[in-house]
């Protein structure tokens, strides 16, 4: 699908803009007072966290791909999922590094249906996890519900029209999907889905690896709390992470930015902590995710080298 010529810069606008409205309500210096220090410690474990996010990524990929028939080597799937995650970081919307692994798979496997559907179906298993874990969050921990105190407070029963609607959404697209009355590609890609994501020997692997995904990213984002000493408790910071992952899938800025501060400065100010801090913590969490992806950054480079020596 070819995109808009000013879809890039619109999202790049939409990133600048969102960042420029923080600062003129919360003002640059009060953000930067909320970082005491970059502890390298909490550095460390963070990139660390980062490297085993990428392994399980991939691996989880490498999986999904092999259940439809399209198999990836470990190194490839590494590699090029690292290639992705930076791409993604780099460039506006946040899928053309998927985008990209996708297409390079097209090639290579000689099928690129099944290649697109891997990609589309290893990116959706994380996300629904991803749904289903600030679900959990909202109704069983106390941070929950005083983030669904607030959103009751300021949006009224806004929030339950719109799961709701979610909800039927769903209920719709499966009837309609059991009635073989979808397009092909969408029936194709429920019919891989239940292949890769949901068949007997295939869900318990996939939910594993997604759930210890989710888990680095929540962990990441607890380590951003602690490396530049923000007064929230680690566990905390931890459970509320969903929100702001969930901010960062909205396809309108670059890499989340902006998005995912405005986010968090509203989760905090919901909790009744400084946004300040929230915004310090998300900036900080972003650097971290940037500084994971380098990696593909070196492998990008390399490509051409490596073409070149197996072409001679």
């Amino acid at each position: 699908m070819i995109r808009p010529p000013g879809t890039a810069s619109l999202r790049a606008l939409v990133s600048l803009g969102l960042l420029a409205g923080l600062a003129l309500w919360l003002d640059p210096a009060a953000v930067a007072r909320q970082v005491r220090e970059v502890d390298p410690t909490w550095l460390a474990a963070a990139l660390a966290l980062g490297t085993l996010q990428y392994a399980l990524s991939a691996e989880r990929w490498r999986r999904t791909a092999a259940r439809l028939d399209v198999p990836l080597g470990r190194r490839r799937a590494l590699a090029d999922y690292y290639v992705a995650g930076f791409a993604n970081q780099v460039l506006p919307g946040g899928v053309v590094g998927d985008a990209g692994r996708a297409w390079r798979h097209s090639r290579t496997s000689g099928r690129p249906g099944p290649a697109v559907r891997a990609v589309i179906l290893e990116r959706a298993s994380g996300q629904v996890i991803l749904l289903v874990a600030l679900f959990v969050m909202l109704a069983f921990t106390e941070p929950g519900a005083r983030l669904l105190e607030a959103l009751d407070t300021s949006a009224g029963p806004g929030w339950l029209v719109t799961v709701l609607g979610v909800v039927l959404a769903t209920a719709g697209l499966f009837a309609a999907w059991r009635g073989g009355r979808l397009p092909g590609w969408l029936t194709s890609l429920g019919r891989d889905a239940h292949r890769a994501l949901l068949a007997r020997r295939a869900w318990p692997t996939q939910l594993a690896l997604s759930l210890a995904v989710l888990v680095t990213y929540c962990a990441m984002f607890a380590c951003a709390g602690r490396m530049i000493g923000a007064e929230a408790p680690s566990a905390t910071l931890a459970l509320i992470a969903p929100v702001v992952l969930l901010a960062m899938l909205l396809p309108i800025s670059v890499a989340g930015w902006g998005v995912r501060e405005t986010a968090a400065a509203g989760v905090w100010v919901a909790l009744g902590w400084p946004a300040a801090e929230g915004v310090a913590v998300s900036v900080a969490y972003g650097a971290l995710c940037l500084l994971a992806s380098l990696p593909g950054a070196a492998i990008s480079a390399l490509m051409p080298v490596l073409r070149a020596q197996r072409a001679s």
